[in-house]
């Protein structure tokens, strides 16, 4: 009797120890997968793919745009250890992710030395003009002691344009919430256009800070698509 139910009792506990073993790994790799898609999108974004849509495009009428670039960066990287050009620029972006998380902006991608967030999508935000300059004060910051810390001649240029966006998820193997439209255009030409060291502003968001800020006007410059408009950079609050 008692080798009748070793017998039958060994083969079924083995069986429920690997099926309890494969369920847990099936846990371990969906909470891995889900953790993934909730660091390369937004949070909101991710539910709704995981809720069955396929098509995902809003607009969104009030946002602010910031990018940011190091200024001397490719000549810097050129003549720099890979390893150490990698290590130096996740320790800054890392620190970027961080403001943005607690300015409540919205990281949208990076793309070499360049970094691009929006304030006000894809969760509005009635002061996005008040976070995206909260992250780019903060930036500007970040990139002071990271510069001092390190021995290193860069510095960030930063530009920031309100308005409205569209925005939504394109591709299917590496997803990407993405922004488009003039607002886009313009933030990213105040980069382009800017000061290395300084936060220059679009007319756009300008109007929206200026009881807040003090500036200094700069000549107008071209803006494809759109023509010559003011620019501004930011002095103090």
């Amino acid at each position: 009797m008692i080798s009748y139910a070793i017998n039958v009792g060994g083969p079924a506990a083995i069986t429920f120890l690997l099926l309890r073993y494969v369920e847990m790994r099936r846990r371990e790799a969906q909470a891995r997968s889900e953790e993934l898609l909730t660091n390369a999108i937004p949070i909101s974004i991710a539910e709704r793919l995981k809720h069955g849509e396929t098509r995902i495009a809003e607009a969104y009428p009030q946002t602010t745009v910031l990018f940011a670039d190091l200024a001397g960066f490719t000549p810097w990287a050129k003549d720099t250890d890979p390893a150490r050009v990698v290590g130096l620029l996740d320790a800054l972006f890392s620190r970027f992710d961080e403001l943005a998380a607690e300015a409540g902006v919205e990281k949208i991608k990076t793309i070499g030395d360049s970094y691009m967030a929006v304030a006000g999508a894809p969760e509005p935000n009635s002061d996005h003009p008040g976070a995206a300059m909260a992250m780019a004060t903060g930036m500007l910051q970040a990139v002071a002691e990271w510069r001092d810390a390190n021995g290193l001649p860069l510095q960030v240029r930063i530009g920031l344009a309100s308005g409205e966006v569209v925005a939504g998820v394109i591709g299917q193997k590496r997803i990407l919430f993405d922004l488009w439209g003039e607002t886009v255009n313009l933030a990213s030409r105040m980069e382009s256009s800017g000061v290395p060291g300084r936060i220059q502003v679009a007319p756009s968001t300008w109007s929206l800070l200026r009881d807040r800020y003090a500036s200094e006007s700069r000549k107008p410059i071209l803006v494809k698509g759109i023509g010559e408009i003011a620019t501004y950079l930011v002095l103090s609050a």
